[in-house]
């Protein structure tokens, strides 16, 4: 069908994992008619899972787009990930839709993803439905659920239908007012919602207290009831069996009546130079369209999803990525139907498209046909930060640019996934939200990419520093059979404040060290703070002041120097109580408060300096606390673990400090120096 943008639905299916979106996706496309039966995740035939990793693991590890037209409505899905390892794709669908489905699986309740997504719709400030899926599992619990959503969410969650005959139907709550429901008579539920939509508006809330509900018109209702969704007031709660089928027309019907289409929705929140900027949902503007998701298909190549805020974009259009000076031409667009796409000749404002082939496009970049918008952005999405990393390298030399455009393509696709290269360790790191994420991942290398993947926890970037002066000295003489080399140097060494670096200081008299050889010196110096002294990494913290040698007129040079400047470096060091320094890390960790004793008792057996508590969101508790970063290798196992997957943490650089000399010993003891001898 054509539509208009009025007549679009932007909705995002989200929630604890095993909830059951994917069902519901599928329900929801067959009941629009825009699949012939629902597929099913133990045949992997459905239209979302099509992926071969999800069909062999069972559960989503993307968003899929699909969309299906209903009753002069045209609907546009996003099925998420449940798993928190998977949240990057998840979160960035919500910058695409008005409306988040929050999907509550009826016989486990409030679960941690419940809590977490309701938080994430509504600092997004996005429209918020409870879908209580399966509720003809146990029908009797379902009144019980209802106070839990309540007391978790808020009193402004009331149900919007309600099972009726033994969860084999639905019944209206809001445009009809009579007849029963398994949970009490219709009419209790109507009132109350009546009584909170109207709330929202003095005007209606008059008319309504004057002339009672026949004083409403449709239209008022329906006015304020999307002001109340778009404001917070109302969390609607419907009730559907996506298995059976039962409720989900019902769904589409509320989307129809009830939920916002992109002209109504709460404004997406965009910024002009620094500026708050409202994108008009206007077809014949500039175009104004966001990337919220990358996919690097083997076949169709890359593939960037976004949708459209402003403007129409059509096909053959000229488009501008960002602030770019030189424009793309969308070829070719695409609707998503899962796997399938289906090409189109325009996308309106609201629509979700894709082009293709377009390389220079990245996640989150903001499309547009005129340098008027150049400066137009979307403020960021608050992703979790990736904490659980592996250090990797090619299992097969040869292959390591093949693992570099790899990484970079999955890094493109996740906004969760984060590929770092050290320098100094010379290593890459990969870090993710979890053992799970990092293991499809690495997965994913092998299959996709053909590229076998070694894998170790990261290095810990230790330090070296010195605890008091000290003076050295080393003279430098060979001879081998006409010119020699020769180079004597003393310097003296003193402790620096803790992160001043390096200071290098020439005090040298009376040319006993001729001025082009000093240079020499401080090389010599440098290539032991680059190569560490007494366990093999940086030193820091420390100033060198040269003020004696002797040197030769014939022999010597700037390599005697070198080699001098070196030795006496680390004469100087062994003398100076050398210290190996270790990172300390801020640690926040956010628990439920019943996990609150295991996680600080865990801390303390990890050297952790516990600062104190505060209260977090949704009844959860957050710890913080400095810790050694040596110390949280295996954490984010261990955290979930102890909390059955629902702790979190976040870690921020703090400063250095020595480990204790237990640890630096086996540090020692691990370090087999290998310093030139010439």
């Amino acid at each position: 069908m054509s539509y208009s943008t009025q007549q679009i639905r932007n909705v995002a299916l989200a929630g604890h994992s095993g909830a059951g979106k994917t069902t519901l996706f599928e329900a929801l496309l067959f009941a629009g008619g825009a699949i012939p039966a629902a597929g099913s995740l133990e045949r992997g035939s459905t239209v979302s899972d099509f992926d071969p990793m999800e069909k062999a693991r069972g559960h989503s590890l993307n968003t899929a787009i699909a969309s299906t037209d209903h009753a002069g409505i045209h609907v546009n899905l996003i099925d998420t990930p449940g798993y928190p390892d998977f949240r990057g794709p998840t979160l960035s669908a919500f910058s695409a839709v008005e409306t988040v489905a929050v999907v509550v699986n009826a016989a486990t309740g409030v679960e941690y993803g419940t809590r977490r997504m309701m938080e994430y719709a509504r600092a997004r400030n996005l429209c918020r439905v409870l879908v209580v899926n399966k509720m003809d599992v146990d029908p009797g619990h379902l009144p019980v659920l209802l106070e839990e959503l309540r007391e978790a969410f808020g009193p402004e969650c009331l149900p919007i239908n309600l099972p009726a005959d033994k969860g084999t139907r639905v019944v209206d709550c809001f445009f009809n007012p009579t007849g029963d429901s398994d949970l009490g008579p219709v009419a209790d539920a109507h009132q109350r919602i009546v009584d909170q939509v109207v709330e929202i508006n003095e005007q209606i809330m008059e008319r309504y207290l004057e002339d009672g509900e026949e004083g409403l018109s449709g239209q008022a209702l329906h006015d304020a009831f999307e002001q109340c969704l778009r404001e917070g007031h109302l969390v609607p709660v419907c009730f559907v069996s996506a298995r059976n089928g039962v409720g989900v027309t019902e769904l589409l019907d509320l989307a129809e009546k009830l939920f916002p289409n992109p002209m109504e929705g709460n404004p997406p929140p965009f910024e002009k130079n620094g500026q708050p900027f409202e994108a008009a949902p206007d077809a014949d503007a500039h175009v104004v369209a966001d990337v919220f998701k990358i996919v690097n298909d083997p076949f169709v190549g890359k593939l960037s999803v976004f949708r459209v805020f402003q403007g129409t974009v059509r096909k053959d259009s000229q488009l501008f990525i960002d602030d770019g000076r030189k424009p793309f031409k969308a070829g070719h667009l695409f609707k998503l139907q899962g796997k399938d796409h289906v090409e189109i000749d325009q996308a309106i404002p609201g629509d979700i498209a894709a082009v293709a082939k377009v390389e220079d496009i990245h996640f989150d970049a903001v499309l547009h046909d005129s340098h008027d918008e150049d400066d137009i952005r979307l403020r960021p999405l608050d992703f979790p930060k990736p904490m659980f990393g592996l250090a990797v390298e090619a299992s097969t030399r040869g292959q390591e640019q093949k693992l570099a455009t790899a990484l970079h393509k999955l890094a493109e696709e996740d906004p969760g996934f984060l590929v770092e290269h050290d320098a100094e360790l010379n290593e890459t790191v990969i870090r993710g939200l979890g053992e799970l994420h990092l293991r499809v991942m690495l997965e994913r290398i092998r299959e996709r990419y053909g590229v076998a993947v070694a894998t170790r926890p990261p290095s810990i970037a230790y330090r070296e520093t010195i605890g008091a002066p000290a003076e050295g000295h080393y003279r430098h003489k060979k001879q081998t059979g006409g010119a020699g080399q020769f180079g004597e140097v003393y310097l003296r060494i003193e402790p620096l404040e803790r992160g001043r670096g390096f200071e290098f200081v020439d005090a040298v008299k009376g040319g006993t060290i001729p001025g082009q050889f000093i240079p020499a010196v401080e090389k010599g110096v440098r290539q032991v703070l680059d190569g560490g002294a007494i366990a093999g990494y940086q030193l820091q913290d420390v100033r060198v002041t040269v003020y004696d040698g002797k040197y030769h007129s014939v022999d010597s040079k700037e390599v005697a120097f070198v080699a001098a400047g070196k030795r006496a470096f680390l004469d100087a060091i062994l003398k100076a109580r050398p210290q190996v320094l270790e990172p300390i890390v801020d640690l926040v960790v956010s628990v439920p408060e019943e996990h609150m004793g295991d996680i600080t008792g865990q801390l303390a057996g990890k050297r952790a300096r516990i600062h104190g508590t505060d209260a977090g969101r949704g009844g959860e508790m957050l710890v913080k606390a400095q810790v050694p970063l040596s110390e949280l290798t295996d954490y984010a196992t261990e955290l979930k673990g102890a909390t059955a997957g629902r702790g979190r943490y976040e870690l921020e650089f703090s400063h250095y400090e020595p480990v204790p000399l237990g640890v630096q010993r086996q540090l020692m003891e691990a370090y087999r120096p290998r310093h030139d001898d010439d």
